[in-house]
């Protein structure tokens, strides 16, 4: 009998040896209760355990951005177990938890060991999702973007000069195709913008802010809306690490950034060469470190009131329309949601550089569905189908694949993946090669992207190479009424061939692609668009004109030479001046 019950003893206390403990870990700073003030203490936070399930509540938490994941010790589970079911704060993430609140509450965890549950006293004090996508985000929009630049185009480098006084030039042609234009950032910074020094002086390579201004007036005239490059994930110093020139944003405030404005974990807090050594720094960054400026604290209330003013001062006072945001994997999409629904933008899109698309479906539900993103996913494939020469693949593709095509600005190249030099998957035709010779896969990929739903974002060395065919397929999207919101039916996507029938608001058209595409025309439809190994179909209720931009001359838009480039057959000739020449440069008989 003794030894009977000796045997349970030792059996129950290697039960409760082994008993499950878990534990909350999380992004704590000191004097803040959240995590009990520690950052990711594996066993800082345990949890009291009800058997399987364990529980922690957090008091008088203030308000701020947060994230954890609940750990055994050994194994962490994160995102993928969250439940918002059986919790009243919205939370994200495709790794760690993230969640915001915007006043003090306690928050309480708790994980059965299935689901992690994440309630707060106050709970989700958030827009309700009847203010989703109140801004930023036309519903069944027709508009079709073009981006206005390319890499260092305020000096030529191929593709014609893009500075304000050339594109001033050409607001006629760009307004009668195009409903949008994106611009480089304009504030002064020097080069292509994306480390700008002061958002308030709105002189750059790019032109003066007279040029800028006059240009936008000129757009506006053709009801082109303009899109300002917003970058505010991070900031040039005026000289030094972080020594900030003040910005005067006239009627809407004046501000001086200082080191306390900057994300505490900056390398200009700890690199050994920098004059800010040792300062002061804000709270933790939200995103990802971008390590050639200073990354800027947004969860400081000073620099959301900074950014407010500079956005509503480029609508109101140098008259953009809406917003192209840069690096957004800098900062939590809350953010972006904040500044939209304070400026009220027509258009906002933004650059979530991820080729998965439930990453890029995350970012947009943390942003509240307040802006669109571009469709990352889409290039990417388009980079392996079109790009390689095989149709596979092209069903449901990118954001429309999940149902987010009303969120989707599609794209097949810019600045950045346009002149990459590693040949990387990021570029569609390989780097610097010449766009008229592969001129049948980046019209393939350009009518893919013109007959699809989404916002097309035609990319300006495609178009100013391949003009005329661009503009004709644009014609028939607005002819068909094709919008961001747009019912496709795919019906073929194979190595040799791609199609599929996309409702528009004036009627459908049939996309047909690849060698071994059906070449007959549909019943109730006509041919409206051919070209190189593509076909597109219109229903008989589109009033539209036919066109072969098969072999169309192209004419680059700065042709002050009086050049025209052809493909003919296949090979590539040039007329300049009355007289043709091979692509040698040979006079031709």
């Amino acid at each position: 009998m003794r030894k009977m019950l000796l045997s349970i003893c030792a059996m129950l206390m290697a039960l409760e040896a082994s008993a499950v403990q878990y534990y909350v870990a999380g992004n704590g700073t000191s004097g803040n209760p959240w995590c009990n003030g520690l950052s990711w203490g594996v066993k800082a936070c345990p949890m009291t355990m009800d058997g399987t399930t364990g529980s922690i509540t957090f008091d008088s938490v203030p308000a701020g951005t947060y994230q954890f994941k609940v750990t055994n010790g050994s194994t962490w589970y994160g995102a993928a177990k969250f439940r918002a079911a059986c919790s009243n704060l919205y939370a994200y993430g495709t790794d760690n938890i993230i969640f915001s609140i915007t006043q003090m509450q306690d928050i309480s965890v708790s994980y059965d060991g299935t689901y992690i549950c994440l309630t707060g006293t106050v709970g989700n004090d958030y827009p309700d999702s009847t203010q989703f996508a109140a801004v930023g985000v036309p519903s069944e929009y027709e508009g079709v973007m073009l981006q206005g630049f390319y890499w260092d185009s305020y000096s030529d480098k191929g593709y014609g000069r893009t500075k304000w006084i050339d594109l001033l030039k050409d607001t006629t042609a760009i307004g009668d195709n195009f409903d949008l234009v994106w611009f480089p950032p304009s504030g002064y910074g020097g080069g292509t913008g994306y480390y700008t020094k002061r958002y308030s002086l709105q002189d750059s390579d790019w032109g003066s802010r007279a040029k800028l201004v006059e240009l936008l007036a000129a757009l506006h005239r053709h009801e082109t809306k303009v899109l300002a490059d917003i970058v505010v994930n991070h900031r040039q110093a005026s000289s030094g690490w972080c020594t900030f020139s003040s910005e005067n944003f006239g009627s809407y405030g004046q501000f001086q950034l200082t080191s306390e404005h900057i994300c505490s974990g900056d390398e200009c807090f700890t690199d050994k060469t920098s004059d800010c050594k040792g300062s002061t720094g804000g709270a933790a960054d939200t995103g990802d470190n971008d390590d050639g400026c200073r990354d800027l604290d947004h969860t400081s209330t000073y620099v959301q009131e900074y950014v407010k003013a500079y956005l509503d001062w480029m609508l109101n006072t140098i008259g953009y329309d809406g917003y192209r945001y840069d690096m957004v994997k800098g900062y939590l999409g809350m953010y972006v949601s904040m500044y939209n629904l304070s400026s009220q933008p027509y258009f906002s899109v933004a650059e979530y550089w991820d080729g998965t698309p439930a990453n890029v479906k995350a970012y947009l539900e943390s942003a509240s569905y307040n802006t669109t993103a571009f469709d990352f996913p889409l290039k990417f494939k388009l980079n392996a189908t079109i790009g390689k020469g095989t149709y596979s693949g092209l069903k449901n593709a990118g954001l429309r694949g999940i149902g987010l095509q009303k969120y989707a600005v599609t794209f097949i190249d810019n600045h950045d993946t346009f002149e990459r030099s590693d040949n990387t998957s990021n570029e569609f035709i390989g780097y610097k090669k010449n766009l008229v010779a592969n001129k049948a896969k980046v019209m393939q990929a350009n009518a893919y992207l013109l007959m699809l739903p989404g916002t097309p974002c035609v990319f300006y060395p495609h178009w100013v190479t391949f003009r005329t065919e661009i503009n004709s397929l644009i014609a028939l999207r607005k002819a068909a009424g094709l919008h961001s919101e747009s019912v496709v039916t795919d019906e073929t996507a194979s190595s040799s061939a791609y199609s599929a029938t996309i409702q528009g608001h004036n009627g459908s058209v049939v996309l047909r692609m690849g060698s071994g595409r059906d070449t007959t025309t549909p019943v109730g439809y006509y041919l409206a668009v051919q070209g190189n190994d593509f076909e597109v179909y219109a229903s008989s209720d589109i009033d539209f004109s036919p066109v072969n931009i098969t072999a169309m001359p192209t004419v680059r838009a700065d042709n002050t030479d009086n050049t025209e480039k052809q493909l003919i057959n296949g090979r590539l000739y040039i007329r300049k001046n009355g007289n043709t020449y091979d692509a040698t440069g040979r006079l031709m008989k």
